[in-house]
């Protein structure tokens, strides 16, 4: 279902209307980054994206470019019926705990194996995440991983009255 006001884009811009379903992976030069906690947590220019109809792009970043002594796994998983079984972590740093923070997809279907090894992150539990220099505005919502910047409109599932879409 398509919401009835998408908002057209700009040159230079994308829609999350025009990403398509089921999702697909890419990869990105963008410089992406992590603060949490006062620490540089990720950082990369070799991150993936993963792009869904009315989401915006959720980064992953490969592990070898993340602080991992700060990533603990933790019991909670889950599946998407596109990109397969994922583990969550909690991320500890000094005498804090943020609680399923970060998730790695363990088991992926076969379209999504390039982010087997990758994890995201919940921006809005982060202190701060970057693309290209761009302080990124969270995904509504308590389960979307998505990072907003201004090259990319929605509307954006997540925001209220949008579960339907």
């Amino acid at each position: 279902m398509r919401p009835t006001n998408p908002i057209p884009p700009k040159p230079g811009q994308e829609s999350a209307w025009d990403y398509p379903r089921p999702a697909i992976v890419e990869d990105t030069d963008k410089h992406l980054k992590i603060i949490c906690q006062d620490i540089i947590l990720a950082e990369t220019s070799r991150g993936k994206r993963v792009l869904e109809t009315s989401h915006p792009p959720t980064y992953y970043f490969p592990a070898a470019d993340i602080k991992l002594e700060h990533l603990i796994k933790a019991t909670k998983r889950g599946v998407c019926e596109w990109k397969g079984r994922y583990e969550y972590y909690d991320i500890s740093i000094g005498n804090q705990t943020i609680p399923a923070a970060a998730w790695r997809y363990f088991d992926p279907t076969p379209d999504f194996v390039s982010i087997q090894e990758c994890y995201g992150f919940i921006a809005i539990l982060m202190d701060a995440c970057f693309v290209n220099d761009e302080r990124v505005t969270p995904q509504s919502g308590d389960f979307y991983g998505g990072w907003i910047t201004a090259d990319v409109v929605g509307p954006f599932k997540g925001e209220p009255g949008t579960w339907g879409w």
